[in-house]
């Protein structure tokens, strides 16, 4: 099987009125790079705007673009483990698809790992245009503190944009838990990674696809294990405690210092309010490595793939492809510990 030199991978999710820009401008910079040995994966996560038609026009225009439809919205950080789960290059370029990532900077991140013989460069942003003060200042706390309650260094102010050699590819491919929070894993992986600094630009159509509901999320899934939903109720209602407990502190000063408290009612309350709120908070985090050990247990497949229109070149060793092969459908699901390929009619 031939490796492409590049391949592109680029998760999509109601990005119709983008794609068109994107392709061209992908396209310009693979080509640049790599000269025509390059292909360029888009994965479709469930979109509900007119993403996959349009994906199609366009991968029946050009050789090289895969579009990959996956069989409903599986969330950004699984949408993009499965474009990297079936890529096939020897080098992999992540990119998101609102064009705030320049794919221009592709020969520089190249020049740059071949300089530093690194396996992953990381890009780091200096600038973020068209985002709120909210935003950047909720970013900038986020990885910071993740810097201090992890036991992994991941690069601060770093998203999934980055160029990765096979070989660091594959040793992430070998990490197959369901809650993924990639640039932890990638920083994880080890190797060598170095920085590439460069000026993120606004989006280029279209609304954010990670709001503060979706950001809060992604950080609870870094700080648990780099994340299981039914079971954050717990630390949710904790943390919800502490801060009206805060509250009912004020209260209780107010009555202790005027006089208007009865006799040992404020150290009882202070005990009562203190211990049921640090109660629920540990039980809460208890809850979280709890789910994420039942959603590892049931070992199903981190994405599934309904439609393909190009030519697939890696294996879907992480999730599960059907593939059509010789009048009958040939379904390849590959999990860890067991693989196997089973005919059916």
């Amino acid at each position: 099987m031939h490796r492409p030199a590049l391949s592109v991978v680029i998760p999509c999710y109601n990005e119709a009125a983008c794609l068109e820009l994107l392709h061209a401008r992908v396209s310009g910079a693979a080509r640049a790079a790599v000269g025509d040995d390059y292909e360029i994966l888009f994965i479709n996560d469930g979109s509900r705007d007119d993403s996959w038609p349009a994906m199609q026009r366009l991968a029946a225009t050009d050789p090289r673009l895969i579009a990959i439809n996956l069989s409903r919205n599986h969330g950004h950080q699984l949408a993009l483990t499965a474009g990297l789960d079936l890529c096939a290059g020897q080098q992999i370029l992540i990119i998101d698809a609102d064009l705030q990532d320049p794919p221009e900077l592709l020969t520089e991140m190249r020049a740059t790992m071949a300089e530093q013989q690194a396996d992953v460069v990381y890009a780091v942003r200096r600038k973020r245009a068209g985002e709120t003060i909210f935003k950047k200042l909720t970013a900038a706390i986020f990885y910071r503190m993740l810097d201090r309650l992890t036991d992994t260094p991941i690069p601060l102010d770093t998203g999934d944009f980055r160029l990765m050699s096979r070989r660091a590819l594959d040793a992430f491919l070998s990490m197959p838990e369901q809650a993924r929070f990639i640039r932890g894993m990638v920083a994880w992986v080890g190797f060598r990674q170095v920085p590439f600094l460069y000026d993120r630009a606004e989006r280029h159509a279209g609304e954010t696809n990670y709001p503060l509901g979706k950001m809060i999320r992604l950080a609870f899934d870094a700080v648990t294990g780099f994340s299981t939903a039914p079971l954050r109720f717990a630390s949710h209602a904790g943390l919800a405690l502490t801060g009206a407990s805060l509250l009912l502190l004020v209260y209780i000063a107010f009555g202790f210092f005027f006089g208007h408290a009865v006799q040992g009612w404020t150290s009882t309350m202070l005990v009562v309010v203190f211990l049921g709120a640090v109660q629920m908070f540990v039980l809460g985090m208890i809850g979280e490595y709890l789910g994420r050990l039942y959603v590892e247990s049931k070992r199903r497949p981190l994405y599934l793939v309904g439609d393909v229109v190009g030519p697939v070149l890696g294996r879907a060793t992480l999730g599960y492809r059907a593939e059509e092969a010789e009048g009958e459908t040939s379904v390849t699901i590959e999990t860890p510990g067991e693989s196997g390929t089973r005919p059916t009619r």
